[in-house]
């Protein structure tokens, strides 16, 4: 028996997601556009996520911006398990996909169903790395986070280490989770990210093939680097 307009819909929209979607996720169209910068600190995410946010209003489109640990629900608790540095990797974890689950219910899907372009300061591929180099199944991980939704553009700002490092200090300075601390890998803060960064942008670079991330070379001034995420938001866009 041919399937129905309605079970064509569900479909249709259930492939919009990673796994089985959230309840309720999936009774009404997405328009919008979930558009994703990935990328470690010190890649330029911030600068660029402000730029693209004034561009696209200015071409007319509405903008909702969210970002990692962002959860109104989750914020602080992250905050304050960050500071003690006593959780396991799997709490930690889970820590970060109760907020990735708070801030998809709660703002992600709402304005992709109102027609929005939402902008995400990292998404679940910060997860993936980050778990693989704490020896988490990978399996597992991708199970957990099997509810997202798959992004229509994933950018990921690519920066070597080299230019990484004189970015960091000269901004808010290195610190224990971006520098690995937690792994053993150095003596001190510099010694332990030198090590830990370029493990986290192998993971990023085998994520880039797999999901197909649009490398965007991050060594670059910002000045440099906005035209060539500009150019792929507009083909994007295009399509509609």
């Amino acid at each position: 028996m041919p399937a129905n307009k309605s079970d064509k819909k569900k479909t249709k929209l259930h492939d919009k997601f990673y796994g089985t979607p959230l309840p309720g996720s999936v009774d009404d169209e997405l328009p919008g556009k979930l558009i994703v910068l990935e990328g470690t600190d010190g890649s330029g995410r911030s600068t660029q996520m402000s730029r693209l946010t004034r561009w696209l209003e200015v071409e007319g489109y509405g903008v909702v911006n969210t970002g990692w640990t962002q959860s109104p629900l989750m914020q602080e608790s992250i905050d304050r398990a960050k500071e003690g540095h006593t959780l396991n990797n799997t709490t930690f974890s889970l820590f970060y996909l109760a907020d990735f689950a708070d801030r998809l219910e709660s703002t992600i899907i709402p304005a992709l169903k109102a027609g929005f372009i939402v902008l995400a300061d990292r998404y679940i591929y910060t997860a993936y790395a980050r778990n693989v180099l704490r020896g988490l199944d990978k399996n597992w991980t991708r199970k957990i986070y099997s509810f997202a939704i798959r992004p229509d553009l994933v950018c990921y700002l690519k920066c070597d280490v080299e230019h990484l490092i004189p970015r960091m200090l000269k901004s808010k300075g290195l610190e224990y989770w971006e520098a690995g601390m937690d792994l053993a890998l150095g003596a001190d803060l510099y010694d332990s990210y030198c090590k830990y960064q370029p493990m986290l942008l192998k993971e990023f670079d085998r994520m880039a093939e797999e999901f197909n991330f649009k490398v965007v070379d991050a060594n670059r001034s910002p000045n440099e680097i906005f035209p060539d995420l500009q150019k792929h938001i507009r083909k994007l866009l295009a399509e509609e």
